[in-house]
């Protein structure tokens, strides 16, 4: 199945239901579909034909839902761009997708005006939220186009979408996903569209991340009702979720934090959640430990993944989230709410050591993983697209982590964020977890700085809370007892903040540029 029969299949089940609601806007299942169709065809009129790739920059909206399946009928390619690139970045991944049509939303005009004459394969510019000069506006052209749906002949190995991903160097590597990427899991996973249920859900994750976009194609195969905020604000969120009676969210941890520190929070009905998906970067343990206790009744789910699996390829489940049973019982599930879960029943996963060897339990080594929704390779990037797919279909997932003994797996950092200290390698992870216990630290980030004797010491950047005091030497005194020696900051750094990504990683090689000297 291809990804354009989600619509398809929900529209005829439930036309009526509504399919999104957007800053009190409400637009039906069949309306979607009739704008889909009219979008498809003035595309069509632009000369897009299968697969042609049109990019689109824009905040959440329902203009980007509307333009990714009106793409998809095409056959064509959806390429999203990161909203927070700067110029260089779109015109280089406009000019490296060879994108031929350009929708943009009113906040990034003037931004992409200054890049025009650099965007060498843009034939057409649509301006997505008002008129513009030079440019077709989107509400003209589809109010002007039929309604005709559009068949194309469309494989499930063909890329419907090409996400363009930061890596730790260089330039964007954009990831071909084909429709088999998200059909086989959300065939899986998701409930179908029935016209006796009511479910709404929340998106707040931008749709230029996969995250964003596995969350939105579930909700439409589902016939739920996406209630859309342009980006995350908390109050916002919890306006919505109060309003509309949202029963699913998926968030980062970030926006879980956020919610919780909110001094609002508890002046917010959210009795409607159901279930809360987390992921996209690490969860502090005490934050979904707060969660827990915040959200009584609330199913939590930990999925895991990159933009080269299709999102999630591991999960913690609901009953993972559930602190009950014997003390020994209790202690372990506190110990794997730590954890990313476990496979996914498509995917494989092992660790292995460098020479490519697979690890016992409790052994650091690389994540890798295969199954048939991994991406088809890197555009127009043999080198690349080598080195992470092993000629088996392993993908090297970069990150380092272990699995225990029930299979339950863990992160240990990125395999370029790893300490090596006098021969010995150390977890950052590891580290910030026991940092974040301490009753005045906010958040903490921990990176390897040079020293001449070991090569390289661990350096603890520790955000304090708010109207608390600390110094370093308190700081690497609570270690003493909690880590092996090897592994203790040799030095702290306080901050005000950490810098994040938009989905909330912290951004350790910004630290390590900043605060990364002997």
């Amino acid at each position: 199945m291809n990804t354009t029969d989600f619509l398809s299949i929900a529209t005829a089940i439930c036309p009526d239901k509504a399919a999104i609601i957007f800053e009190d806007k409400i637009l039906s299942y069949a309306q979607l579909t009739e704008r889909v169709n009219r979008l498809a065809n003035a595309l069509a009129g632009l000369g897009v034909k299968k697969g042609d790739r049109v990019a689109i920059v824009q905040v959440n909206s329902p203009t980007v839902i509307e333009t990714y399946f009106a793409v998809a009928r095409l056959g064509g390619i959806f390429v999203p761009l990161n909203f927070r690139a700067k110029g260089s970045e779109l015109a280089y991944m406009l000019n490296s997708a060879e994108a031929n049509v350009f929708l943009v939303g009113d906040r990034y005009l003037d931004l992409v005006d200054t890049i025009r004459t650099e965007a060498k394969t843009v034939k057409h510019y649509i301006s997505l939220d008002k008129p513009k000069a030079n440019y077709l506006t989107y509400e003209d052209i589809v109010a002007h186009a039929s309604t005709e749906e559009i068949y194309t002949d469309i494989g499930d190995t063909d890329t419907t979408i090409l996400m363009y991903t930061a890596g730790t160097t260089g330039f964007p590597k954009g990831v071909m996903l084909p429709h088999n990427s998200f059909s086989v899991y959300v065939l899986e996973n998701v409930t179908p569209a029935s016209p006796d249920t009511d479910e709404k859900n929340i998106l707040t994750v931008p749709l230029y991340h996969v995250a964003g976009v596995q969350a939105m194609m579930a909700a439409i195969y589902g016939g739920r009702t996406l209630v859309m905020e342009r980006q995350f604000d908390p109050k916002d969120w919890m306006g919505l979720v109060q309003k509309w009676g949202v029963s699913r969210a998926m968030m980062v941890p970030t926006m879980l934090k956020q919610l919780l520190d909110n001094p609002d929070f508890s002046k917010y009905d959210l009795s409607s959640l159901k279930v809360i998906t987390y992921g996209a970067a690490p969860m502090p343990l005490n934050v979904i430990k707060r969660a827990i206790e915040a959200f009584p009744g609330v199913g939590f789910i930990n999925a895991f993944g990159q933009t080269e699996t299709a999102s999630t390829v591991t999960s913690l489940g609901p009953e993972d989230h559930v602190i009950t049973g014997t003390l020994a019982e209790r202690e372990k599930k506190l110990v794997r709410l730590s954890s990313i879960g476990k496979p996914m029943s498509d995917i494989e996963m092992k660790v292995i050591d460098e020479s490519g060897h697979e690890l016992g339990p409790n052994q650091v080594g690389e994540i890798v993983a295969r199954g048939p929704r991994v991406m088809a390779g890197y555009w127009k990037d043999a080198e690349k697209t080598a080195k992470t797919i092993d000629p088996e279909g392993w993908v090297h997932t970069n990150d380092m982590g272990y699995r225990d003994e029930g299979g339950y797996y863990f992160l240990s950092g990125r395999i370029t964020d790893m300490i090596k200290r006098g021969g010995e390698l150390i977890a950052p992870e590891e580290v910030e977890l026991v940092l974040a216990t301490h009753p005045n630290i906010d958040e903490v980030a921990v990176i390897g700085v040079p020293d001449e004797e070991w090569g390289e010491q661990p350096r603890a950047i520790c955000v304090p809370k708010a109207g608390t005091t600390l110094t370093p030497e308190e700081v690497i005194e609570y270690c003493r007892t909690r880590l092996s020696s090897f592994k203790r900051p040799r030095s702290v750094i306080f901050v005000e903040s950490l810098p994040r990504n938009p989905m909330g990683k912290v951004l350790k090689k910004d630290l390590r540029a900043t605060y990364g000297q002997e």
